[in-house]
């Protein structure tokens, strides 16, 4: 991740705005989305777009690939272009403060999408996304009731692969959760190990490699992460060192990556996924900023969008899958 100076975020963007007088531009609001390229916020975006066309609104989706200076840049071109809202995924949550100052100081409502922002205050801006908590709880319990049906507690030695971005609060909600959950079934606190990554499945694979080979006497896992590419990356690596699909249940948030081997019916790691829509955000989001902005209503603090827990046998039913 590029790495930026905070403190010098309000002023990079008020620099950028003196640079790049307002172009007036009609009804526009712009979706800045920190991994543009997955799944779920090429789903999201198609979301934002179809609800602002349908309301009369002229939708702009960027993507910004994680990289900070390009969000703050994203967010400054914005606003200089004349949009009326913005919603925002932030590659990092220290950048709330910044992004909420340029809003209002250009008049621009303002909405964090998935991930949640604070302003220079302490102030919530208002969200619009899932609850973590309730995620990680849905995964863990899944997994933990996978696990007791297993039988490998006290009978296989067990390793629990928790993939933590452990630097975006709503991720630790997540793999918080779904960790006391499955301490609850009986799993050992000395069983979990923490794989740090960034959210994209290339971290997670070079992350959880070096733990699985460190962990030579571990023959059955249970995998968990904050989204769908941390635990794909992770049974990947788990298939490089030799792990079968009967080695290991793993339980996906997202499950835009789980339903791939489930749509070709092929084995996989992946018992169980928690479906998020990306579509239901974005859609949200979108008419949260169009509401305000033609009514002058305050934003809602919190739009929470709902879950479903999926399997191989159950995903058709709930959600498209390509």
């Amino acid at each position: 991740m590029t790495r930026v100076h905070y403190s010098h975020l309000a002023l990079a963007v008020a620099v950028s705005l003196v640079a790049a007088p307002a172009i007036a531009q009609e009804k526009v609001i712009v979706a800045i989305y920190k991994s543009g390229t997955q799944q779920y916020f090429i789903d999201q975006a198609d979301g934002f777009r179809a609800a602002a066309e349908e309301l009369g609104y002229t939708p702009r989706v960027i993507n910004v690939e994680l990289d900070s200076n390009l969000a703050i840049s994203a967010v400054a071109d914005a606003i200089a272009s004349g949009a009326k809202g913005i919603g925002i995924t932030a590659p990092d949550q220290a950048l709330g403060p910044a992004v909420a100052k340029a809003a209002a100081e250009a008049g621009v409502a303002l909405v964090a999408t998935d991930d949640r922002l604070t302003d220079g205050d302490g102030n919530g801006v208002p969200f619009v996304g899932f609850d973590g908590v309730d995620m990680g709880t849905r995964v863990g319990t899944a997994a933990g009731e996978l696990l007791s049906e297993s039988g490998w507690i006290g009978d296989a030695d067990l390793g629990v692969l928790s993939v933590e971005v452990q630097t975006l609060s709503v991720c630790n909600d997540r793999t918080d959760a779904a960790r006391g959950q499955v301490l609850s079934v009986g799993a050992s606190a000395d069983d979990i190990i923490p794989v740090p990554y960034d959210g994209t499945a290339d971290s997670a694979i070079q992350a959880a490699g070096p733990v699985i080979t460190a962990n030579p006497g571990v023959d059955k896992w249970v995998v968990y992460a904050c989204n769908d590419e941390g635990v794909l990356g992770t049974v990947n690596a788990l298939q490089n060192a030799g792990f079968g699909p009967d080695d290991v249940i793993a339980v996906g948030l997202g499950a835009y990556e789980a339903c791939r081997p489930w749509q070709a019916e092929i084995p996989t790691m992946f018992k169980a996924a928690l479906y998020l829509s990306g579509v239901d955000v974005g859609d949200a989001a979108a008419r949260a900023l169009i509401r305000t902005i033609e009514e002058g209503a305050e934003l809602p603090a919190n739009t929470v969008a709902n879950t479903t827990m999926v399997t191989p046998e159950t995903y058709a039913d709930v959600m498209p899958c390509g």
